[in-house]
C-alpha cells in the first residue's frame, strides 16, 4: 500500500442543509489519517464553520443551492479521475433543488456513474458488519418486480464481489440474496419471483438464498455473510438504519475510485442550529480513508 496519507475530496452538499456543519464537526472529532480537500460553499462563500456557528445560508434559493452541490460533486469526480485525490466523500444533497438546477438523474449514485463514463455501479449501505447492496434504488415499489431480473442481481453481485476483494481485502466474499416476497415466496404461494428470478441469480453467484428478509439481515449482523443483495430500496435501507441509525454510510461500488457518503439527508429543518450529529459523516470519512489506502 502507498505509505502517504490518502487524499480525500469532500463536498459540502446543499449549503442550506447540515452538510457544512457535519463536515466541520466530523473533522474536529480527532485526527484523520488523510489529506482533505473541501469543495463547495455557502452563500457568498460561507465556510463550513459558519453553518456550525448557526449562520447557515438559508437565503439561498433552492436552484442556486442545487447548482452549488452539483458543481462540487462534478469537481470532486474530476479530481478523482485525474488522480489528484484517491476517494471522494459527498455531503447530503436535496433532490428537489438538484432538479431545479437541471439534474435529471434518480440520485447521486446514477450521476456518479455517468460522470465516471457510464460505468455499471451498485449502491451499498454499511453499518458495522452489515453491508447491504441495493439491486434497485430510487424507483416506485410497483416497478420493482419487473426491474429485479436475474441479470441485474448477478451484475450487482459481481460488482459487490470485486469491491469486497479490492477495497475491503476480503479474499472470498460470502454473499446472500434477500428474497422479494414474504417467506421467499413459500414455494410460489406468495409469488414466483424468488424461485424463478432470484434462485438462478444466487446459484450463478454461489450465494446463499434467496433468504427471507426477516432473517437474512440478522444472520449478516452475526457475521455469516459479507454482504446482502436486496431487491428494493426500503428493505435494505430499513435494515441498515435499524441496525445503526446515524452510524451508517453509503458506498458507491463499481466506480474507479471509492465514493462514500453519510446515510442521512440535508435536514433543512435543523440546519444552522448547531445540533446536527456528525457521526455518520465521521464514519464516511474514516471508511473513505481506509478504502483509499488499498
Amino acid at each position: 500500500m502507498d505509505p502517504r496519507p490518502p487524499r480525500l475530496a469532500v463536498t459540502l452538499g446543499d449549503p442550506r442543509g447540515i452538510g457544512p456543519e457535519v463536515v466541520q464537526k466530523a473533522l474536529a472529532l480527532g485526527a484523520l489519517d488523510a489529506e482533505v480537500v473541501l469543495i463547495g460553499s455557502g452563500e457568498r462563500g460561507a465556510a463550513p464553520s459558519d453553518a456550525a456557528a448557526g449562520t447557515a445560508p438559508r437565503s439561498l434559493l433552492p436552484e442556486q443551492a442545487g447548482r452549488i452541490a452539483l458543481e462540487a460533486v462534478t469537481e470532486a469526480v474530476r479530481l478523482a479521475l485525474s488522480g489528484a485525490v484517491d476517494a471522494i466523500v459527498t455531503g447530503p444533497v436535496h433532490k428537489h433543488a438538484l432538479h431545479l438546477a437541471g439534474f435529471r438523474y434518480p440520485g447521486l449514485t446514477e450521476f456518479l456513474s455517468h460522470l465516471a463514463g457510464d460505468v455499471d455501479v451498485a449502491m451499498m449501505l454499511a453499518v458495522g458488519p452489515l453491508r447491504v447492496v441495493l439491486v434497485t434504488t430510487h424507483i416506485p415499489l410497483k416497478d420493482v418486480p419487473a426491474a429485479v431480473t436475474t441479470a441485474r442481481v448477478v451484475a450487482c453481485g459481481r460488482i459487490t464481489e470485486r469491491a469486497l476483494r479490492e477495497w475491503w481485502g476480503i479474499g472470498a466474499p460470502r454473499l446472500a440474496v434477500c428474497a422479494l416476497n414474504p417467506h421467499a415466496g413459500e414455494s410460489g404461494l406468495f409469488g414466483d419471483e424468488d424461485e424463478g428470478v432470484l434462485t438462478p441469480a444466487a446459484r450463478a453467484l454461489g450465494a446463499a438464498g434467496p433468504l427471507p428478509a426477516d432473517t437474512v439481515f440478522v444472520r449478516a449482523l452475526k457475521g455469516e455473510f459479507d454482504a446482502v443483495l436486496t431487491p428494493y430500496h426500503d428493505v435494505g435501507m430499513t435494515a441498515v438504519k435499524v441496525a445503526g441509525f446515524g452510524k451508517g454510510v453509503n458506498v458507491t461500488l463499481g466506480l474507479p475510485f471509492p465514493r462514500v457518503a453519510p446515510d442521512h439527508g440535508t435536514a433543512l429543518d435543523i440546519a444552522g442550529r448547531g445540533i446536527a450529529d456528525p457521526g455518520s459523516m465521521r464514519m464516511a470519512l474514516e471508511l473513505a480513508a481506509r478504502l483509499a489506502r488499498r
